[in-house]
């Protein structure tokens, strides 16, 4: 990756960008690695006063990283940067003890580029530029910044062909008093205004309103640039797309004075409820104009961000002036019903925007508003472009990155809204945060949440009909399923985990609240297994196919163990005080269930029998009866639990692929208390832990506003497997 004419020690802003890449994969902190080094840590043989060696770095990076094949040559040039780090604007003399590297120097870097702030981010990859380090960068400097950035443009997928004087002329800018030398300050006052720097560097753009969100793309089709109206050329990524609007520009064009970017709130009472269309210059692609009827040829025409009509240049002021949203104006908040007031008017810092404006809403008739909720880590990079296509769709406004702050943002600002809708987008432990965020939120209204299930598993998901995973279909359609959904709460549980013995460690519970389910024993066990060595050696759990294999693993060494065999011997269950017969079979697990699913589609209590109408069922708080038990069926909404024996591994196993219907039925109840006398492996909603001898009290906490979706999907849209 390096070339010949790098010097001793440095690193190019491929290395930088490559390195970030690692970064947004791993789901470390670097604190928490860097604990392993201090006395008693896993790696603390490798560290020698303040300093790691060299192997030591090396699984830092791996571990850090979560990547177990890191490239050897990569991980020598991160080992030779942080020996010659530069400190205060000189380089460090002496050079730690031993050949090791300092492990503040390590923490600090990392941390930094953890925070994701682009300021911070300039000021080191200005250190990495200035090889001197005497606080400047000069002509000869410059040209290598140019080499090497023109390396990075390469890496990412840009088209190169034409990027040499277009990145000379981006240099000469930065340089505002023209005297051949950079300072740090033009460096950072000009690379947070440089478009193309920010992209080309990995960095995040401050979101300000009016202002491109650029993306690095490649384009199947011809395609024009909206500032030269030339046509983007090349093989690789040939220019930039704002995440927002779809304006299209080259690179070199990004900084030339682009038509803004549409509106996302207004700036003055008088502007509220003016429903007022943004056009935005667009390739229409021979389209025919909403006004006349007639094709638009390539670039004479605009296009709506909110509503999507297109119109001749000429068209514009002669079509009706009001904007109607479109066919997603039930789930649009247009700029008009958001207004920006003074600090006097609202004192709250969590409504205040990266621009310093403080953002209310005011509520349109006849709308409810999607507030979206993405997390960008779910379904590997699914997350990501979710995020991005949301952003387009709807208002930036009501599209809400989790990594930045989770839910709470989101929820301030929606709060004082009496009809919206939330999609959020992930797992189901995402769909848990959001709901506990609500819970602490104390909101006037209990609004309804749909999923869009990212990555697998998703059992909530699944019971509310939304499916196992996205599988990129159009979110405009999916959309339209949330304006058919059903209405169905859901009941959340409280849980309490009392130890015998305070005094004696175990892990922490990791939940207060079950969404999903309860379980103790055998599945419990393996997800701990799992976990456990997850944590111990992260690299190892780096994909899928890995994750399933080590699972197989586990299961079948807890087949061969049976490590909770015998059950009954070390545990009692009452179910509203009613003591359950756990003798009828021989158990190795108890699961508890608050929805009919489990494990990624397993249906534990199965299906029921057809009722014969046995008399007050409904309102028992406790049926334990095996012939009642058949009939009962499963209710999210009945505040009621099941409660399903598990004879061992090859019962699951035959439940998931459908070789045995379900397990054990043993109870349905609205209260369970569970006590044991030794200590067994358990989990909440998938989150394993060891449990030392303890009594577990589930009573019902409250019920969530769910929306289910139609019971007519088409089967393209998601996997169900």
């Amino acid at each position: 990756m390096a070339s010949s004419d790098d010097t001793e020690g440095s690193l190019t802003p491929v290395d930088f960008i490559q390195l970030q890449h690692y970064m947004e994969e791993s789901n470390l902190r670097v604190k928490d690695v860097i604990k392993e080094f201090h006395p008693g840590g896993r790696f603390s043989q490798h560290s020698f006063g303040e300093c790691v060696d060299a192997e030591g770095f090396c699984l830092f990076l791996k571990t850090y990283l979560e990547v177990d094949d890191f490239p050897a040559d990569f991980c020598q040039r991160l080992f030779r940067y942080f020996q010659n780090v530069e400190q205060n604007g000189s380089l460090k003399s002496p050079q730690p003890k031993e050949g090791g590297v300092f492990l503040r120097d390590v923490s600090c870097y990392f941390s930094v580029l953890e925070k994701e702030q682009p300021r911070e981010k300039l000021k080191f990859t200005f250190k990495l530029y200035d090889k001197d380090g005497n606080g400047l960068l000069d002509s000869s400097e410059v040209d290598r910044i140019i080499t090497q950035m023109m390396r990075a443009a390469d890496y990412l997928g840009w088209d190169v062909t034409e990027l040499r004087p277009v990145l000379k002329d981006m240099m000469t800018a930065i340089d505002v008093d023209d005297s051949g030398t950079v300072t740090l300050e033009e460096w950072l006052k000009g690379g947070m205004n440089n478009a193309p720097l920010l992209v080309l560097l990995g960095l995040k753009m401050t979101e300000k309103d009016g202002q491109h969100i650029w993306t690095m793309k490649h384009f199947n089709k011809p395609t024009y640039c909206s500032v030269c109206e030339s046509m983007l050329l090349g093989l690789g990524k040939q220019g930039l797309s704002c995440n927002c609007c779809k304006y299209i520009v080259h690179s070199q064009c990004a900084n030339k004075n682009p038509e803004p970017c549409a509106r996302t709130f207004v700036k003055s009472k008088q502007e509220i409820g003016i429903p007022a269309h943004d056009w935005i210059r667009a390739d229409c692609g021979a389209s025919k104009c909403d006004v006349c009827n007639k094709k638009i040829k390539t670039l004479a025409g605009k296009r709506c961000v909110w509503c999507q009509e297109l119109r001749h240049d000429e068209c514009v002021l002669r079509g009706l002036s009001n904007c109607d949203c479109g066919p997603l104006k039930a789930h649009i908040l247009p700029p008009w019903a958001i207004y920006a007031v003074s600090k006097e008017e609202d004192t709250s810092l969590l409504n205040v925007t990266l621009d310093g404006h403080i953002l209310q809403i005011v509520p349109v008739p006849r709308t409810h508003p999607l507030l979206v909720f993405v997390n960008p880590k779910s379904g590997g990079k699914q997350g990501e472009r979710v995020l991005r296509k949301f952003q387009y769709l709807l208002n930036p406004r009501q599209v809400y990155n989790l990594s930045d702050g989770g839910p709470a943002p989101g929820l301030h600002f929606f709060r004082n809204l009496c009809d919206y809708r939330i999609l959020v987008c992930g797992g189901d432990g995402t769909v848990g945060w959001l709901l506990d965020a609500l819970d602490k939120e104390n909101l006037q209204v209990n609004p309804s949440v749909a999923v869009l299930p990212l990555g697998t598993g998703n059992d909530l998901a699944r019971c509310l009909r939304w499916g196992g995973g996205y599988d990129g279909s159009d979110l405009k359609e999916i959309m339209k399923e949330i304006e058919g959904s059903e209405l169905v709460p859901m009941d959340r549980w409280s849980i309490q985990v009392i130890p015998n013995d305070p005094h004696e460690a175990g892990d922490p519970v990791p939940n207060e609240i079950i969404n999903n389910y309860f379980s103790i024993g055998v599945d419990a066990s393996i997800a701990h297994r799992f976990h456990s060595m997850r944590e111990k050696h992260p690299q190892r759990f780096n994909s899928r196919m890995k994750n399933k294999l080590k699972y197989f693993e586990f299961a079948t060494s807890e087949t061969l163990s049976s490590s909770c065999k015998r059950l009954k011997d070390c545990l009692t269950i009452e179910c509203c005080g009613k003591p359950l017969d756990l003798t009828r079979v021989s158990l190795e697990g108890i699961a508890v269930l608050n929805i009919p699913s489990m494990h990624g589609g397993s249906n534990l209590w199965g299906e029921s029998k057809k009722s014969d109408g046995v008399a007050g069922l409904e309102q028992s708080e406790v049926i334990t009866d095996p012939e009642a038990l058949k009939i009962v069926s499963q209710d999210i909404s009945d505040k009621r639990l099941e409660v399903v024996g598990l004879e061992g591994v090859i019962e699951m196993g035959q439940i998931y692929t459908g070789l045995k219907s379900a397990g054990h039925r043993l109870a349905q109840t609205s209260q369970i208390t569970i006590r044991t006398s030794k200590a067994f492996p358990m989990q909440i909603d998938g989150e394993p832990w060891m449990q030392p001898p303890c009594t577990i009290h589930i009573t019902h906490k409250n019920q969530a506003s769910m929306l289910m979706a139609p019971p007519t999907k088409p089967s393209s849209f998601f996997h169900l497997k």
